[in-house]
């Protein structure tokens, strides 16, 4: 996607309606209008997997999205007010993610609930290069 948005040309989007997610160590960025993205039934609907599934950028998730497991955790650097408030099952799966920090959320329950930019990154061992056919998700460092 050459423009960088979800799947479609887009005209210029309204700076009041843009949302701007950064997946890292990528670099890839992606943009598209608060609300436009149908839901792809990869977790919540808008949240950081969905979004990267409809993007195509790699964000495992053994479970489905489901909060069941905590492959999608990720590291939300930037933009975290913007997100829906992490519920009880999410928080209690996270006491099981690996290197859990203060902007530690399942990428599959954390949603964007305004616009706004948005940077993630998913953590290196949380990166599967060789899994189900699926590309390289970022180079090996």
């Amino acid at each position: 996607m050459p423009d960088g948005s979800a799947g479609r040309t887009l005209p210029a989007i309204a700076r009041e309606k843009l949302v701007r997610v950064t997946f890292l160590p990528e670099g890839r960025t992606v943009e598209f209008e608060f609300g436009t993205l149908p839901w792809g039934r990869h977790g919540r609907p808008m949240s950081f997997l969905d979004v990267a599934e409809h993007c195509g950028i790699e964000l495992e998730h053994a479970c489905g999205g489901s909060c069941a497991c905590t492959t999608c955790h990720v590291w939300v650097k930037e933009g975290g007010e913007g997100l829906s408030a992490a519920e009880d099952d999410e928080l209690d799966r996270l006491e099981l993610a690996a290197d859990q920090q203060l902007n530690s959320r399942l990428g599959c329950q954390a949603v964007i609930a305004r616009p706004g930019n948005y940077v993630v990154e998913i953590p290196r061992w949380n990166r599967n290069y060789v899994s189900e056919g699926r590309r390289a998700a970022a180079r090996p460092e």
